[in-house]
């Protein structure tokens, strides 16, 4: 599925944003990498820019801003989970384990929201939908096609997230060696160990953004400013793939996946 015209099933990754300390850089970086198209929102929702591909929403770019004597957050990309009511998915990530960073809140008509951690420290998204439901194009170039999640401790996030979110994790169908969440049976995301991982890497959820090549979207990005943690390499079953990080420091992952996406 490429286009989005209804709301996503509860549970699925449903919208991603990124936080940066330039907003203006990002949005002309990503204009140039993906072809997005976006500028700096209105002053009532803090300059939100809400990214567009063929002219239709594909991800939004804030700036980072300090809370209170808090220090403005690192550059990242937040995952945001659909939910049918965000109130009573708040309380369930904190009966859980979870920890609330921003409580529930109303954004104008759009949708109600929240952002919080989960048990292991990974930050996630939750996106109450009313007038805009979130991506409305997913799974072709330029756009999202998957959520994955690093944890210490996969047994305990996949209790955690089907407690909170409804999430059921397991084999993936296609792929059994992998686990994947389900959300009714269909895979919306993955989940993976941190065994490999560089030591100092936090827990996190990478967002992952579908190309036509990877290697000369890697190329491009270098010489735009960004920098390479995982060279382009070929997943067995999934595709060709990069980690990477844009110039001001948030990572995300590109793919040219083989490999059933996310619905």
């Amino acid at each position: 599925m490429s286009e989005v015209t209804a709301p996503y099933e509860p549970g699925t990754p449903c919208w991603i944003d990124l936080m940066v300390p330039d907003q203006q850089a990002a949005l002309d970086f990503y204009r140039d990498l993906f072809g997005w198209q976006g500028e700096v929102g209105a002053e009532e929702f803090g300059g939100y820019s809400i990214c567009t591909l063929k002219g239709k929403p594909v991800a939004g770019i804030m700036k980072a801003m300090s809370m209170g004597d808090e220090p403005a957050p690192p550059p990242n990309w937040t995952s945001y989970f659909s939910t049918a009511d965000a109130d009573a998915t708040q309380a369930a990530i904190s009966e859980n384990g979870g920890t609330v960073m921003a409580p529930a809140m109303d954004v104008g008509d759009t949708g109600r929201m929240l952002v919080a951690v989960d048990p292991q420290g990974a930050v996630f998204g939750v996106w109450q939908p009313k007038e805009f439901p979130g991506a409305q194009i997913v799974n072709e170039p330029g756009a999202l096609v998957w959520n994955q999640l690093a944890t210490p401790d996969p047994k305990a996030a996949g209790t955690f997230y089907e407690a909170a979110l409804g999430l059921a994790a397991g084999p993936m169908p296609d792929m059994p060696e992998f686990t994947g969440f389900q959300v009714k049976g269909r895979t919306i995301g993955g989940v993976q160990g941190m065994e490999n991982m560089p030591e100092g890497v936090p827990p996190h959820w990478l967002v992952n953004f579908a190309v036509d090549d990877v290697d000369s979207t890697v190329d491009a990005l270098v010489r735009a400013g960004g920098s390479v943690m995982a060279p382009p390499f070929d997943m067995d079953k999934v595709g060709r793939m990069a980690v990477v990080v844009d110039p001001q420091g948030a990572a995300f992952a590109v793919v040219a996946t083989t490999a059933p996406a996310q619905p």
